[in-house]
């Protein structure tokens, strides 16, 4: 049997009992409840959040180049045997989802634009997004244009003649001005 004095409360255990941070008592309970439910609400709002480590999370959604495949990033150093901007827009759609329109489908001037030699200064590109990549290999003088349902590439001519010829009207009626000044 044991003693007598080991079955008796000291006065300070019967207070700690019934102290606020004891979990019996209701106002603890409610807030560790309340702590539980907020747990539980804050997991449910990331829902479309990915634990993969102790701390980390990850978005359950696809990545800016998996939704939209022309914005992939790319660094690229051609190979020798691509010798022509056409050759090097081709090398450059290879793993991209996408291809270059057809011959009966592009314009004269993108064909032409297409069989010219690649500069030696596009030889290494990147990093930059596809479009950059393909905008760069054509130049200023022409604009991308896409087939999203297709996933057709093509490139056309902008009105450069049109602003040019602007430009130079422009340029002549300037020194029209100074000449009768």
């Amino acid at each position: 049997m044991m003693p007598a004095w080991l079955h008796r409360t000291t006065e300070a255990e019967f207070n700690m009992k019934k102290s606020i941070c004891h979990p019996t008592h209701p106002v603890a309970a409610t807030a560790i409840c309340f702590a539980g439910i907020c747990l539980v609400g804050s997991v449910n709002l990331q829902a479309k959040d990915i634990q993969v480590g102790r701390y980390s999370l990850l978005a359950a959604t696809p990545t800016e180049a998996q939704a939209n495949l022309l914005a992939t990033t790319i660094t690229v150093s051609f190979p020798s045997r691509i010798v022509t901007v056409g050759e090097a827009v081709q090398y450059l759609l290879q793993r991209s989802g996408y291809r270059l329109a057809t011959a009966p489908v592009l314009a004269p001037e993108t064909t032409d634009l297409l069989a010219l030699p690649l500069p030696a200064v596009h030889r290494h590109l990147g990093p930059v997004t596809l479009v950059q990549g393909l905008e760069t290999l054509v130049g200023p003088a022409f604009r991308l244009v896409q087939d999203p349902v297709h996933r057709l590439i093509s490139f056309e001519q902008c009105a450069v003649k049109q602003v040019a010829a602007h430009e130079t009207m422009n340029m002549a009626n300037v020194e029209v001005a100074q000449d009768d000044d």
